[in-house]
């Protein structure tokens, strides 16, 4: 599956709203977890029934309804049927290549975004997931490609009841989500900074071959990384800004601080693609450099080699009557010529400082 466009042939001609899975089938099974917790106490259950979500339905607590993998439409299909959501909420569920944004809905919010991880194969690329968010009254509804430890530490706070979350309404359990896909966002900046900062060191002392194509490869990651985090920041500032009364007035303080910490990713995503474009410039520079070395060492030889050519080319010629040829020293006396020639033109050369 391509990772900057995704196939949506399958899609193309039919009606607006129509549920269509568009992506790569990355679980076997569709899993929901469901949680319901207030203050006190917390429950929790996983099913692979979308009608079990309904036991769930309380106005005193928070529901999050978690669901991971997306391929199994009927399933989201009946989801959907529990919480009235609008068709094209569904239809951008489905479609693994939206754009980050958010939407609202009057009743709840939509929010799609892309969480980021390094794949862990030998070239250790940049990976994305689509995860989509609904924020309700009184729940949140969350939609993974595949299940990963990105909202561990989350339902390990609910279940212990650390920080505020249990106090707190959906709205900081979107905030808690967001905060955590952000973060990680700089963990996988970390890594490919420290690509970028060895390359970096590459390419200045000795560039080889192949280190143009790791300087393609990484400028690509950031286009990619680009696309999948730019668009976050109006999606961020969005619920900063308070527009929707699903989002209260405490949550907003930490919103804010997640909108500075996009910020900052988008910073360093800018800084790093500079960094390869000057590394591009450095690298032909280099390769230059070194090419026009090869050429200065071979032009030395050939300019020493021309006169002691025309030395030899002289006493070549085949008259009879030549004086030096039956001179006894004539062989070592032209030998030493032939020296004095070279040292002369070295010494020269070191005084010009061409070599």
């Amino acid at each position: 599956m391509p990772r900057l466009i995704k196939k949506r042939s399958q899609k193309a001609g039919l009606p607006p709203g129509t549920p269509v899975h568009i992506g790569e089938q990355r679980s076997e099974t569709t899993r929901i977890t469901l949680f319901k917790y207030n203050e006190h106490q917390v429950e929790e259950k996983e099913s692979t029934q979308a009608k079990e979500c309904t036991i769930f339905e309380d106005q005193s607590s928070v529901t999050w309804i978690n669901v991971t993998g997306l391929h199994q439409v009927e399933v989201l299909e009946e989801l959907n049927g529990c919480f009235g959501l609008h068709p094209l909420v569904l239809e951008d569920i489905l479609n693994t290549d939206q754009r980050p944004k958010m939407e609202d809905y009057g009743d709840y919010l939509y929010i799609v975004l892309k969480t980021l991880f390094m794949n862990g194969d030998q070239r250790d690329e940049v990976e994305s997931e689509q995860v989509s968010l609904i924020l309700g009254s009184n729940f949140v509804l969350s939609f993974l490609e595949k299940e990963g430890p990105l909202f561990g530490p989350i339902r390990e706070r609910l279940r212990n009841g650390k920080g505020r979350i249990r106090k707190m309404g959906p709205d900081y359990l979107v905030h808690a989500i967001l905060d955590a896909i952000v973060d990680h966002y700089f963990i996988v900046l970390e890594k490919l900074g420290e690509k970028i900062e060895f390359l970096e060191e590459e390419v200045v002392t000795q560039p080889l071959p192949t280190t143009l194509q790791v300087i393609h490869r990484l400028k690509r990651e950031m286009i990619y990384l680009r696309k999948a985090v730019w668009p976050l920041r109006e999606v961020i500032g969005g619920l900063e800004r308070g527009e929707s009364s699903l989002i209260k007035e405490p949550t907003v303080v930490y919103l804010r601080d997640i909108y500075d910490h996009t910020i900052q990713v988008i910073d360093n995503i800018e800084t790093f693609r500079d960094m390869l474009s000057g590394m591009m410039d450095i690298y032909l520079s280099s390769i230059s450099n070194r090419m026009n070395e090869v050429m200065k060492v071979l032009t030395i030889i050939a300019t020493l080699f021309i006169p002691l050519t025309f030395i030899v080319g002289l006493y070549g010629m085949n008259f009879k009557y030549m004086p030096e040829l039956d001179w006894p020293w004539g062989y070592p006396s032209i030998l030493a010529l032939m020296l004095a020639v070279t040292v002369f033109m070295l010494i020269y050369f070191k005084r010009k400082r061409w070599i």
